[in-house]
């Protein structure tokens, strides 16, 4: 029984750390009702190797997870080019919409850090050279 429940806390967990959503704006609505900042990144998850090592290095890591459930909701704006990684029909076209406003350049990885508001606050346009630790301090 005692695995059970902790099986279930586990995978509430990681489903309340995961608040990654299908659009930007339902991102920025939820940073905006739980004040918080919206960490978005461009990523090119299965060619894109320094966007590969920001997910690992970062975004998987123990301390950067609890910072961010209770300071971000995260936002990934996924371009995989093998078909058995594709997106949605609808992801992709939202994806393409974001990266023609926000990434014209094709930035790989490109990292955003938006105000609840949808300000830009700043911008990372290569795979950050500061321990997790450093980055964490930028992002508050």
């Amino acid at each position: 029984m005692k695995k059970y429940v902790l099986f279930i806390f586990l995978i509430s967990s990681v489903f309340t750390f995961a608040q990654e959503t299908k659009t930007l704006e339902n991102a920025i609505t939820q940073a905006k009702q739980e004040h918080k900042k919206v960490l978005f990144f461009f990523s090119g998850s299965d060619w894109c190797s320094p966007c590969v090592k920001f997910k690992k290095t970062f975004v998987e890591n123990e301390e950067f997870k609890g910072f961010a459930q209770n300071n971000l909701v995260i936002f990934n704006a996924d371009f995989p080019r093998q078909k058995k990684n594709a997106l949605s029909k609808e992801q992709t076209e939202e994806n393409e919409k974001l990266a023609e406003k926000y990434n014209p350049n094709g930035l790989f990885p490109l990292i955003i850090l938006l105000d609840e508001n949808g300000k830009i606050v700043q911008k990372w346009e290569k795979l950050p050279s500061e321990t997790v630790a450093e980055f964490i301090e930028k992002l508050k």
